[in-house]
C-alpha cells in the first residue's frame, strides 16, 4: 500500500512529536490502557480490526476506511506491513486521524526488516511511536526459515529487536499461521514452542485463532500453557469446507467451529490479552458489510 493522495486536513500535529512511552497512552475519555484495563476485572477490552481485513478499501482511500471501521464500532486498528513505506510526516497525519475519530493503534504487522539491526528497526520504533503502538509484530517468517537452527536464528533476531524495542516503550511479537503448528522435520516439537521457548516472556505470541483451529491445535490449551503472553488476539474463524462454498476462512466471525466462550474466558483469565482484532480474509460480502457483521456477532458473544 503506498501513501494514498488524499490529503488529510486537521490541526496542528505537534502534539504528536512528544508521545509519552505507549504503556501509559489513555483512551481519548480518560479510560485505562488495555495494558491496565485487562487486569481490572469487569472492564471491557477494547475489539479492534486489524486492516487487512478492508485492504481493497484501505488502498483505495485511508482516512475514509479509518471513518468507516470507527463508525461500526472499532476502537482499536492494526495496520499491515505496506504502512512500513510511510514518511514520519504521513505517519503524524495518520495518528491525526485516528485521534479525531477516538481510534487508537495499539500494534502493527510487519516483515523481518523492522526487526533487522540499523535504519530499518529505527525506522520501525519512530513509526510504532509516533502511531502509538505498544507491540511490533512480525506477520510472517522469512521464507528461508525451515530448520530447527533456522527458527532458533530467527528468535535471537527477535530477542534483540524485543530488547531494543522494551528501551522505547514497545515490543516484538510473533503472529502465527498454520504452518507454525506444525512439528519441524526430525522431531515432534512444534515451530510455535520453540518460538515461545527461545524468545522473551515480553516478548508477544500473538494468536490467530482461525490458523490453529484449522491446523488441529486446542487453543484454550495454548493460550493456558502462555500465560501473560496472548497480549493481543485475531479474531478469525474457520469451518471445514471449500473456500467456493462459503467455508474455510469465507465464515463470518462466530459461524465457524471455534470455541470462542472458552477461547475469551480464557484469554481474559491468564492469557493476558489487552485488545482484540478483528480479521477476515474475505466473505459474501462486501470488505465493510463483512467488517460490521463480524463486529454485530461478537457483541452478541459479549451479551
Amino acid at each position: 500500500m503506498t501513501t494514498p493522495h488524499n490529503s488529510i486536513s486537521r490541526r496542528s500535529f505537534l502534539a504528536v512529536s512528544g508521545l509519552i512511552p505507549t504503556l501509559f497512552l489513555t483512551q481519548r475519555s480518560g479510560g485505562l490502557a488495555p495494558a491496565l484495563a485487562a487486569s481490572v476485572p469487569g472492564r471491557k477490552i477494547p475489539v479492534g480490526i486489524e486492516l487487512y481485513a478492508v485492504r481493497g478499501e484501505l488502498s483505495k482511500d485511508l482516512p475514509n476506511t479509518l471513518s468507516e471501521v470507527s463508525k461500526m464500532g472499532y476502537q482499536v486498528v492494526e495496520f499491515y506491513s505496506p504502512y512500513f513505506d510511510w514518511s514520519f510526516q504521513y505517519a503524524k497525519e495518520v495518528r491525526g486521524m485516528m485521534d479525531d475519530l477516538g481510534l487508537r493503534c495499539y500494534s502493527t504487522h510487519n516483515h523481518v526488516e523492522s526487526f533487522n539491526p540499523g535504519d530499518t528497526r529505527s525506522k520501525a520504533i519512530e513509526l510504532n511511536q509516533i502511531l502509538g503502538a505498544r507491540q511490533i509484530v512480525m506477520a510472517s517468517a522469512p521464507g528461508r526459515t525451515r530448520t530447527m537452527e533456522d527458527w532458533k536464528k530467527l528468535c535471537e533476531t527477535l530477542t534483540a529487536a524485543t530488547e531494543d524495542f522494551v528501551g522505547h516503550g514497545l515490543t516484538g511479537g510473533f503472529h502465527n499461521h498454520g504452518a507454525e503448528w506444525r512439528a519441524l522435520p526430525g522431531g515432534d516439537q512444534r515451530i510455535m514452542d520453540v518460538i515461545a521457548s527461545h524468545t522473551p516472556k515480553e516478548f508477544v505470541l500473538q494468536l490467530d485463532v482461525g490458523t490453529c483451529v484449522e491446523a488441529g491445535q486446542d487453543p484454550v490449551a495454548w493460550i493456558k500453557a502462555h500465560p501473560g503472553r496472548i497480549k493481543s488476539v485475531h479474531l478469525k474463524d474457520w469451518a471445514p469446507g471449500k473456500r467456493e462454498d462459503e467455508k474455510s476462512y469465507r465464515v463470518l466471525f462466530g459461524e465457524g467451529v471455534s470455541p470462542w466462550k472458552e477461547i475469551v474466558a480464557a484469554l481474559e483469565s491468564v492469557g493476558g490479552v489487552e485488545f482484540y482484532l478483528m480479521e477476515q480474509e474475505g466473505s459474501r460480502f462486501s470488505e465493510f458489510e463483512t467488517a460490521r457483521r463480524c463486529l454485530a456477532n461478537w457483541k452478541k458473544l459479549r451479551e
